[in-house]
């Protein structure tokens, strides 16, 4: 049975593409939604035939933002939700309400440099690699079982923007092998 994937951007949606490419047999996206209305990611979204959603969440209030992306994604039967570049944290009840059915990737080999800037900060620790993890969103930031990695190494003269670069190229290569993965097993 193909699952019918809801997305949640912020921005420009780069994993969202990714993401769409992506989908075959295992998967199919039925919504991208965003906390931002102008979000240049929905209107490719729209360009590409994806039913899309927006509401920004300071005109309603947290609980009825949340309240309405779950019925948009019930609405369009989403079986399960990709975070790609969504830039807010979930409450614990929406998390609840879609447990299990949730992923996220994230810009570091996780469990190491949870949160933002985990370029500089991977940089400032001398490590010689870096990467990208998808992982199952929970309660707790950057915390629920990881489903997949890959390395980039750290140049010797990186920057966190030059590497950032190399890791998001990373991220659209691994993201939708893992959700195809996590969809079939």
């Amino acid at each position: 049975m193909t699952a019918k994937l809801g997305i949640l951007i912020s921005g420009r949606g780069s994993n969202m593409q990714a993401l769409v490419a992506g989908a075959g047999t295992a998967y199919e996206v039925v919504l991208v939604a965003s906390d931002n209305p102008a979000a240049p990611g929905l209107l490719w979204a729209r360009t590409h035939g994806i039913a899309t959603f927006a509401l920004a969440p300071r005109d309603v209030g947290k609980p009825a933002y949340e309240a309405a992306v779950d019925a948009a994604l019930r609405e369009r039967g989403a079986t399960h939700l990709a975070l790609a570049g969504y830039m807010r944290l979930l409450s614990d009840d929406f998390v609840a309400r879609w447990r299990e059915r949730i992923v996220n990737i994230h810009p570091s080999l996780l469990p190491k440099y949870k949160g933002l800037d985990t370029h500089a900060r991977a940089i400032a620790a001398g490590d010689r690699v870096a990467g990208c993890s998808v992982h199952l969103v929970t309660e707790q930031l950057d915390a629920g079982d990881v489903l997949g990695q890959s390395e980039v190494a750290i140049l010797p003269d990186d920057t966190p923007e030059t590497l950032a670069a190399r890791v998001l190229r990373e991220e659209h290569l691994l993201y939708p092998r893992v959700v195809q993965a996590w969809l079939t097993r």
